[in-house]
């Protein structure tokens, strides 16, 4: 390099040799690109014009074949539309000559509406005329009215309003009497169905029931093989008369009466404990304080297990399930406790039958019904323990243990200690009347019966017209003597319904009681 450069500067004119070379080749290379771009921009130019040439005839060939297409569309939408005119031509004509006959018939009707047009024009003018003669004849009718009104007036001694409050207080009585005498035929019609269906379900459910129980009652005299055990009884000084009652709390009475001694005492387990006990020591024949208490403690155990064994038992009889322990604790407790002379364990199967075989009858709910009637008298077992009636203090413990609202609710309402709102409720209040009211079933004082029997006739006699009253067969039926001249034959009917009513509502009894009202007319003459 350096050695050309060397060249260079010895040989000056070589730099404008180079330089003219130089200039040269770039014209020679610019000539040659003219040259190169004038052959390819003819190149092109011919390939365009030949282009152009063939879109042209590709042109003219799409425009023949666009041609040919366009007259075979106008000719097929031709016939379409020819097609569719001569169509739309039929239908005009369908049209019109529907609308022609609709034009007739128009005039058809308008003919007839016309007519009927001057129909009712002319009856409108009739009914005028007529109007005008019933205003006419009405106000000839209100003079009259007034003339007669004032003639019967006259006649009468009355005015219109003395009239009209007479004829009120006539149609009042009408009135009533036609009201006494509906009352008495759906009544009795009533009763007469009611009467029939409780009589199908009652027998229906007693057919079932195995009713030869007999009352049992707690014991409470204890006979003795003879009168040396008294002394033996009492100890000395009396201190096995003392250790007895003290450890059994039931009070023993030994007193004149030949080889027989009394259990005393308002509870009835511990009474039938002391009896257990007092029975096994005179059989033992060792009475001793000690010996007593040993053997009440055995016979407690013992009758502990009697009472839930008998709980189980009923519960399973009644087919009664899953009750609470303490529940079939007092429910056995109830073998020892009797209600007017009838035992109220056996009693409470009874009404759980009962009430279940009638609830099946009238399609209410069969084991709600059961399982109520065999509680329903639980509160029994305990009532001399705590304050208030059986059927609430039942109530409480069937609650305290789990029972449902139903059973709660008909429990505390089979004596009426709150409203019934179900019909397991009533079934069971009327289960417990038949197992108590049947004969046989239970023993009354003579005070109360007699206190119910004045009962019965002192509400007949505070009725007015009632003359005398009678309660017989057993206060079961009441018979009423009434002044014919006060009371007549339809309100006798309304008197009878009237009585029934209050005694329900004043008068304790069990069953149901009869009121029959007599009316007697006599004529007395004499032959002479």
């Amino acid at each position: 390099m350096d050695a050309f450069m060397n060249f260079v500067a010895a040989n000056p004119a070589f730099l404008g040799i180079a330089a003219a070379i130089a200039i040269l080749l770039v014209g020679i290379g610019w000539f040659l690109d003219r040259l190169v771009t004038h052959r390819r921009l003819q190149g092109a130019q011919v390939h365009a014009r030949a282009i152009l040439e063939e879109a042209k005839k590709e042109a003219e060939t799409l425009k023949k074949e666009a041609r040919v297409e366009a007259k075979d569309f106008f000719f097929q939408k031709q016939q379409e539309i020819e097609k569719e005119t001569k169509e739309r031509r039929g239908e005009l004509q369908n049209l019109e000559r529907k609308l022609a006959k609709r034009e007739d018939q128009l005039d058809k009707r308008l003919d007839v509406l016309d007519k009927r047009e001057r129909e009712t024009q002319q009856k409108q003018k009739e009914v005028a005329n007529l109007q005008r003669s019933v205003v006419e004849k009405e106000q000839h009718m209100a003079q009259l009215l007034q003339q007669q009104k004032a003639q019967l007036e006259k006649v009468s001694g009355m005015t219109a309003e003395e009239a009209k409050e007479l004829l009120l207080q006539k149609v009042e009585s009408d009135v009533r009497r036609d009201a006494a005498m509906i009352i008495k035929r759906v009544e009795d019609e009533t009763r007469e169905h009611a009467r029939k269906k409780a009589r199908d379900i009652l027998i229906t459910t007693i057919q079932k029931i195995a009713s030869d129980q007999t009352a049992e009652f707690s014991v409470s005299t204890i006979p003795l093989p003879s009168d040396e055990i008294k002394g033996r009884i009492i100890g000395r000084e009396g201190r096995n008369i003392r250790a007895f009652e003290q450890i059994t709390g039931i009070n023993l009475i030994i007193d004149d009466t030949p080889e027989a001694v009394v259990l005393s005492g308002f509870d009835p387990i511990r009474r039938e404990i002391a009896r257990l006990t007092l029975e096994r020591l005179i059989s033992d024949g060792r009475i001793h304080p000690g010996r007593i208490e040993e053997v009440y403690e055995k016979t407690a155990r013992e009758i502990d297990e009697i009472v839930v064994e008998a709980g189980e038992q009923i519960a399973f009889e009644s087919d009664v399930h899953d009750l609470h322990p303490e529940l079939i604790r007092l429910l056995g407790r109830l073998k020892y406790r009797t209600s007017y002379g009838q035992n109220v364990l056996l009693h409470s199967k009874e009404v759980a039958y009962i009430a279940g075989v009638m609830a099946a009858e009238v399609g209410a709910d069969a084991a709600i019904a059961r399982r109520a009637g065999l509680l329903h008298d639980i509160g029994k077992s305990i009532d001399w323990e705590m304050q208030g009636g059986h059927a609430v203090i039942g109530a409480e413990h069937a609650k305290r243990y789990g029972e449902s609202e139903e059973v709660v609710h008909a429990i505390l309402a089979h004596h009426e200690d709150e409203e019934p709102r179900t019909v397991e409720a009533l079934l069971v209040m009327v289960a417990d009347a038949v197992s108590a009211a049947r004969p046989g079933a239970r023993r009354e004082t003579l005070e109360t019966y007699i206190k119910r029997l004045e009962k019965l006739e002192e509400v007949a006699q505070s009725f007015a017209g009632v003359e005398k009253s009678f309660a017989i067969q057993a206060g079961r039926e009441v018979r009423i003597l009434v002044e014919p001249e006060k009371i007549d034959d339809v309100e006798a009917a309304k008197l009878a319904r009237d009585i029934s009513k209050k005694i329900e509502t004043e008068v304790e009894y069990p069953g149901q009681i009869r009121v029959t009202v007599i009316r007697e007319t006599r004529a007395t003459e004499y032959a002479r």
